[in-house]
């Protein structure tokens, strides 16, 4: 065994001792449960396996909830965006970034890839390789042992007596399972859709659309793009992600088109990276935090300078400030963009356009629709009107959990719970965003564990009841249960 080899072997032997040490993962305390029909509940279902899918399942089993399944459906490895639609060589944020580890030093990134490459390498390192961290996390993932089932997808959430029904698909069947609670993990689209701006005479589903036109989050084959001449529209982080990335592949140029006169130039999520923030912000009233992330939303983030510098040094690569996209076309020889100075044309079109945030259109959750609350019921008229997207974001509980929009409407809908990007409006960044990914995961669990015991209450004074721990046995003064005074 070389020195790395050992190191490596040394390193997984600390976290298996650390774990022991924290008695994890704890017995199961939740007695069992049936659905109305007989068959055995799960106690938590968490839909996505992706960095936050896993981390909120990590946190339950540490609070002993071990009768949970965690699904997804894309194939293993492939959860989540880092191997697929993320296209930055290095993550955003600093490489001192915690969140998967949930406190626990062994499970760092920095334990993790100085026992792979030593600590002067971690030293002279300047940002997380985007690959590292996907590597990172399955190993997280392997060595804490969260289950997980690839290549099954949620079709629908229905509500139950006592729990939600989930109708999922397999790649050979169809299975019908309840749960007593549902974590809704399913990335940064999953409390709505990649956004594609509707053109006039744009037809999506036609065969040159699907050939040359692209939203950043789809798979894109970028050598084919060498040679090519390409539109990109928006100039955020994935805009310049997917520049940079096709101008690498030998795209002839990218020119970025925004509707801005200049990019953004503070970042101002990153003022709020601090624990007063992360675990106050929730507390605040309806209007404390309206103000706080509609603020925060409206300034938006300037790319990371590194993503610039990446396209810049491209002698093909042009930004056109204020020019918005007014129609396109998709024909077998490209696209062609209109603006208000005229019609340009291309061999292809990437729409860096992100993610419209819209839980109720989603189709798993068609039967609930009518009843999810959501921040426009929350603000005024004028409010949401002026802040359109932020009054779509999901109203969410203390735990995450979906909110009525009319009591007494759905009052089990509370059962489902909302673990990304669509809860930044109710809880701030905490699942999606990395550095208050621990702080949310624990709230998560947190919130679940609460509703489960109060649930079992009954059953769990009756357990109190029972309770027998000999502890006079060896001694003079043990008395059988039998023979004791109820008195005291």
């Amino acid at each position: 065994m070389d020195d790395r080899s050992a190191a490596i072997a040394a390193h997984d032997a600390d976290v298996a001792r650390d774990l022991a040490r924290l008695n994890y993962p704890p017995n199961n305390w939740m007695p069992a449960t049936y659905a109305p029909d007989g068959r055995p509940m799960l106690d938590v279902l968490v839909v996505g396996a992706g960095m936050c899918g896993q981390t909120a399942a990590f946190a339950l089993l540490r609070e002993g909830v071990r009768h949970l399944r965690v699904i997804d459906s894309a194939p293993a490895g492939l959860e989540g965006p880092w191997g697929t639609f993320a296209r930055m060589p290095t993550l955003r944020s600093p490489k001192h970034i915690n969140g998967p580890d949930l406190g626990i030093p062994s499970l760092t990134f920095r334990a993790w890839f100085s026992a792979r490459h030593g600590e002067a390498t971690w030293d002279a390192l300047y940002k997380i390789d985007r690959l590292d961290w996907l590597r990172y996390l399955l190993w997280v993932r392997q060595i804490v042992g969260v289950p997980v089932e690839n290549g099954v997808r949620l079709r629908s959430l229905t509500l139950v007596p006592g729990g939600v029904q989930a109708e999922l698909e397999h790649a050979d069947r169809a299975e019908t399972v309840v749960a007593r609670r549902v974590v809704l993990a399913l990335g940064r689209d999953g409390s709505g859709e990649a956004r594609r701006l509707p053109f006039p005479s744009f037809h999506s589903d036609s065969a040159d659309a699907r050939a040359r036109v692209f939203h950043s989050s789809d798979p894109i084959d970028f050598s084919a793009l060498r040679g090519k001449h390409v539109a990109m529209l928006g100039a955020g982080s994935s805009a310049f992600d997917n520049a940079g990335t096709a101008l690498e592949a030998g795209a002839s140029s990218v020119t970025m088109y925004a509707r801005r006169p200049h990019l953004p130039q503070v970042n101002k999520s990153k003022w709020s990276v601090f624990s007063g923030f992360m675990k106050g912000y929730a507390g605040l009233s309806d209007a404390q935090r309206w103000r706080f992330y509609t603020y925060i939303l409206a300034q938006q983030a300037p790319p990371p300078h590194e993503s610039v510098l990446r396209c810049q040094k491209h002698a093909g690569f042009s930004i056109r400030f204020s020019t918005p996209w007014r129609d396109l076309t998709a024909d077998h020889t490209g696209v062609a963009i209109t603006t208000d100075h005229g019609v340009t044309r291309y061999d292809a079109a990437i729409l860096a356009t992100g993610f419209a945030v819209d839980l109720p259109a989603r189709a798993e959750l068609a039967a609930l629709r009518p009843h999810i609350a959501v921040w426009r019921d929350r603000v005024s008229t004028d409010e949401a009107t002026r802040y359109a997207e932020a009054a779509r974001f999901p109203y969410l509980g203390p735990g995450f959990e979906l909110q009525e929009n009319v009591p007494g409407s759905a009052p089990d809908i509370d059962r489902i719970h909302v673990f990304n990007w669509g809860s930044t409006m109710s809880h701030g960044a905490l699942a999606g965003d990395i550095p208050g990914l621990a702080t949310g995961a624990l709230r998560l669990a947190e919130g679940v564990v609460r509703r489960l015991f109060a649930e079992d209450a009954e059953r769990h004074y009756e357990a109190l009841a029972a309770f027998e721990d000999p502890e006079l046995l060896p001694t003079d003064y043990f008395v059988p249960r039998e023979a004791r005074s109820t008195r005291a």
